[in-house]
């Protein structure tokens, strides 16, 4: 059996003291939004292309964060190896107000960063936030 193997890229956008974090209905945790990687696509592509399909909004890659790799899936516990990569990056899109709000179907919600132990999330926030990334 070939183990299947994911590369996937996503952002990780703090305004106003808030993280953004979306949630497909897929899982019951809370995402950094991003996807997996396209043949043909830089991780960087992927990472502005995916923000831009589950939130709307438009955004700029700043730095390279920490990747996260881990070998199974988040939820299933399906044995896979899994690169996620992230990218801290500012939005481009001037955001009118912090609330929560629907698109293509995901949940697209701000979260204070002090608040955030208080929501179910995706390993990879808690991994960034170990890491010093999200702060």
């Amino acid at each position: 059996m070939v183990m299947k193997y994911i590369i996937a890229s996503g952002p990780v956008i703090i305004e106003k003291g808030k993280l953004l974090v979306t949630n497909d209905g897929k899982d019951d945790f809370y995402k950094i939004p991003g996807g997996k990687v396209k043949e043909n696509e830089s991780l960087e592509e992927t990472c502005l292309r995916e923000f831009q399909e589950e939130t709307g909004f438009e955004c700029k890659i700043i730095k390279k964060l920490s990747t996260m790799k881990i070998d199974k899936k988040p939820g299933t516990n399906e044995k896979m190896k899994i690169e996620l990569h992230h990218y801290q990056c500012e939005l481009i899109t001037s955001v009118k107000n912090y609330n929560s709000f629907e698109h293509n179907k995901h949940e697209v919600r701000w979260i204070k960063i002090d608040e955030l132990e208080k929501y179910p999330l995706a390993p990879n926030i808690k991994y960034l936030i170990e890491k010093g990334d999200i702060k």
